[in-house]
């Protein structure tokens, strides 16, 4: 027999700004119970619910709050979410009086921000309930106003967004108490979920840690070659799996003898001890001819330049020498502010997309660099003046002095060549920074070959915390989906990488095409001691394993410097950012044992 889990929403109060702000604390959380009594947060006891920003003629935008947030199951059995929208910082929303904001979701992970309901009353709301009775075949909403009195409204379809009864004075309406010890809690309302349910939340929205690995009691070989290219499978908490390779401790095995013999080792896992690379933000690595290359943004200088490192392996990045091969004095119109060089192949050829400005920060723009063919990416004369990224009549992406752009990317899909980047409107308004993308022509990828579409703006809490901004898109692209990350938020503590995602099928340069997750997928509170994490890229190894590159601050206040982690898959294929090596292989499981038969 199935049984009941249960799911707790609740929000929590603020902290220290730079740790965990009013637009963090003021959004849906949820908490998860197998018993009813003990509850996990999930997602790191960070939100995952988030209010829209309002958009505003001028193209800005006013940044939103929520707070009460109740969950309730709608009459398909799915799930609803009332909440009252407020100012970013908690206050009251004039907008909103005499409404409640309306969300729905089917799995309580990805929702979906219907609009306000309107009460039939002017006053403001401070509290708010919602039911769906079976009886009278409608919705009762119950709520709260500024002077304490509790009234009740009724609404056929809460997709009307319009009360269909007057307010009705009733008493107060209480909630059950619920004992937690979760840091920060402001308890809302508890329901039951199936299993089923409560599996996928507990699997979406915690880390998974490697629970078992799939050893036979006894292998055959007939070298320490061939036993040390067999591959074995890892078992995961939450049913997911990936692929390992054991380092053998085969010194009391002779190879020139068939026999059996009990060997041991340890599960393979490249260490990369954070961080690899200070005062360097941005990484990219990239596979070229057979070696492996790294790149990122100089903080130690100013970003006056760029190196590159070379390595046989990506650990080896780690200790590689460094490179120059672009600085701010060497070009005209190249004068500083070198940001998030990335390293892409395009045809048979390597560039790198860049950011610089011949001195002012307004007039920061995208470049491309190209490898001249049978080059070495590690001298400086092998690489092309950068060139300005321009649009399909030839003209500049931007209009210098007013709008920048910067954080390029770029990837191939079905045999034609994208790219995104970031782009920020400063005059005659300061608008935040969006997310853009356009096809380009493979044989000069500076220019596009369609126009601009914009994907992404920075409208949750997360996203405009501190400033509006999205930007680093990356593409990760696998057989289920087409994944694009992105960072947001200021540069500081609170940022942050959010995700977009489209189905293989699908038209990328449509918006309808891409689906954005509510919350983040990497925060501050995701790995301890790892503060601001974002801008990230991936890079794919010899072993198939696809390696995260991102920068963080060691320390809420420390210097934007580089880290690796493996990048994990989830139940839906979506990319787990916050598996670390001590849940990836255990002190308890990393050593293990077999028979191995000689040939």
């Amino acid at each position: 027999m199935k049984e009941d889990r249960y799911v707790l929403c609740y929000t929590r109060e603020p902290q220290e700004d730079i740790i965990y702000s009013n637009k963090l604390a003021y959004s849906m959380h949820l908490a998860y119970s197998e018993n009813g009594v003990k509850y996990e947060p999930l997602n790191h006891n960070s939100g995952v619910l988030f209010a829209k920003a309002t958009h505003n003629p001028d193209g800005t935008m006013t940044a939103k709050s929520l707070k009460c947030p109740f969950l309730f199951y709608m009459e398909d059995n799915t799930f609803g979410v009332v909440a009252i929208r407020t100012e970013a910082n908690g206050d009251y929303d004039p907008e909103c009086r005499g409404k409640v904001l309306f969300f729905t979701s089917k799995d309580l992970i990805q929702y979906t921000e219907v609009g306000l309901i309107d009460l039939n009353t002017n006053a403001y709301i401070r509290d708010v309930t919602c039911k769906y009775d079976k009886v009278k075949e409608r919705y009762i909403i119950c709520w709260r106003d500024d002077y304490g009195k509790w009234y009740q409204s009724e609404i056929d379809d809460l997709f009307s967004l319009k009360c269909q009864s007057e307010p009705v004075s009733i008493g107060a309406v209480g909630f059950a108490r619920v004992n937690t010890e979760i840091e920060g809690i402001v308890p809302r309302n508890t329901i039951k979920v199936s299993e089923e349910i409560g599996y996928r939340l507990k699997s979406k929205l915690t880390t998974p840690r490697m629970v078992k690995i799939e050893l036979p009691e006894t292998l055959s070989a007939s070298s320490p070659e061939e036993l040390s290219k067999m591959r074995f499978k890892a078992i995961y908490s939450d049913g997911t799996s990936s692929i390992k390779s054991i380092d053998w401790n085969t010194e009391r095995v002779d190879w020139s003898r068939p026999g059996t013999y009990d060997i041991k080792g340890v599960i393979h896992q490249d260490h990369f001890e954070f961080p690899i690379a200070i005062n360097r933000a941005d990484p990219c690595i990239r596979k070229w001819n057979g070696k492996y290359y790294f790149v990122a943004t100089n903080d130690a200088d100013g970003n006056h330049t760029i190196y590159i490192r070379e390595a046989d392996t990506i650990p080896g990045l780690a200790t590689a020498e460094e490179h120059l091969i672009l600085d701010s004095s060497t070009y005209e119109g190249i004068g500083g502010l070198l940001w998030a060089p990335e390293l892409h192949v395009i045809g048979e050829d390597l560039y790198i997309f860049h950011a610089a400005t011949p001195g002012e920060f307004f007039h920061e723009e995208s470049h491309v660099m190209q490898l001249k063919r049978g080059g070495n990416p590690l001298c400086k004369e092998d690489w092309s003046a950068p060139k300005r990224v321009v649009k399909k009549d030839g003209s500049y992406l931007c209009e210098a002095g007013k709008v920048i752009s910067l954080d390029m990317t770029c990837f191939e899909w079905n045999k034609e060549y994208y790219v995104a980047w970031s782009q920020r409107q400063f005059l005659p308004v300061d608008q935040g920074a969006w997310l853009y993308i356009a096809k380009i022509d493979p044989q000069e990828p500076w220019r596009l070959i369609t126009d601009p579409v914009l994907l992404s703006k920075p409208e949750y809490g997360w996203a405009n915390n501190h400033t509006f901004v999205d930007e680093g898109p990356f593409a990760l692209i696998t057989d289920k989906k087409i994944f694009l990350t992105f960072s947001s938020a200021a540069v500081d503590a609170t940022y942050t990488v959010g995700l977009l995602v489209a189905e293989p099928g699908s038209d990328l340069l449509d918006p309808a095409s891409w689906t954005k997750l509510n919350y983040p997928l990497l925060t501050s509170r995701s790995v301890p001691g790892q503060f601001g994490p974002g801008h990230n890229s991936y890079v794919i190894d010899d072993d198939g394993i696809v390696w995260n590159a991102y920068h963080a601050r060691p320390g809420v206040n420390g210097p934007r410097s580089s880290g690796i982690r493996r990048v994990h898959f989830d139940i839906d294929g979506y990319p787990v950012l916050d598996l670390t090596e001590e849940r990836d292989v255990s002190a308890r499981l990393k050593n293990v044992s077999c028979r191995l038969i000689v040939k």
